[in-house]
């Protein structure tokens, strides 16, 4: 099937990309890809979540991160960029991540305050704040610790300050944002890069998909090969 034939079988594919921390990353390794946003995609000022690209059949949106796991899990785009935290945290059946693009790197880790001299070791409960509470309350239910997550979207770093929670679980890279709030990392969940991801459906019918879940993975093999040498 040629991409015409595909356009008019399946209308235009939609390519979902996160807002914040990956995206610039994401960008060189889309265009590897055949994947160049409109110039308005680099306008900061624009406010704007559709966009077009030079691909007459696929548009970008610029959503959530969390967003874009579900959009592509319901088939509302067909493909997309999301680190693994996210698709670790919903799990969703119909969401198939087959390329890992290297970039993104990162890790969630559990943190409270330095000066917290409390024993936590043989407790049974714990309070801890996050904006990941299935992968949070997993980690603990493995340490035999039921953990009460308190769902927060930012600010994670005040809630052991403030009496919120003892606790939190959040994205850790350099760990300044931890250390400039008097916090320390104590444990490490899961290390996070980012992925690309496709509805399953759509790769089963779309060839299109397909072709681009094949660009991208050539282009993670190259760049492994290449920092091999």
């Amino acid at each position: 099937m040629t991409t015409n034939q595909a356009t008019k079988t399946f209308g235009q594919l939609t390519f979902a990309v996160p807002k914040g921390r990956i995206l610039d990353e994401a960008l060189p390794v889309m265009a590897r890809a055949g994947v160049v946003p409109e110039d308005g995609f680099h306008d900061k000022a624009n406010r704007a979540l559709s966009f077009d690209t030079t691909r007459d059949d696929m548009r970008l949106i610029r959503v959530r991160a969390f967003d874009v796991a579900t959009f592509v899990a319901h088939g509302a785009a067909q493909i997309g960029i999301v680190g693994s935290d996210v698709i670790e945290e919903f799990d969703y059946s119909d969401l198939y991540a087959p390329v890992d693009l290297d970039i993104g790197h990162c890790r969630l880790s559990v943190a409270r305050l330095a000066d917290d001299a409390q024993d936590h070791s043989g407790v049974s409960h714990l309070r801890v704040a996050t904006k990941y509470p299935s992968l949070t309350a997993r980690y603990f239910e493995r340490q035999g610790i039921q953990a009460e997550c308190v769902k927060l979207n930012g600010a994670m770093e005040l809630a052991p300050s403030l009496g919120l929670a003892r606790q939190i679980v959040d994205l850790v890279s350099t760990g300044r944002t931890l250390k400039q709030n008097g916090l320390v990392e104590t444990a490490k969940i899961i290390d996070i890069s980012a992925r690309l991801i496709v509805n399953r459906a759509a790769l089963k019918k779309d060839p299109r998909v397909a072709e681009l879940v094949s660009a991208f993975r050539a282009d993670a093999e190259a760049r492994t090969a290449q920092e091999a040498v």
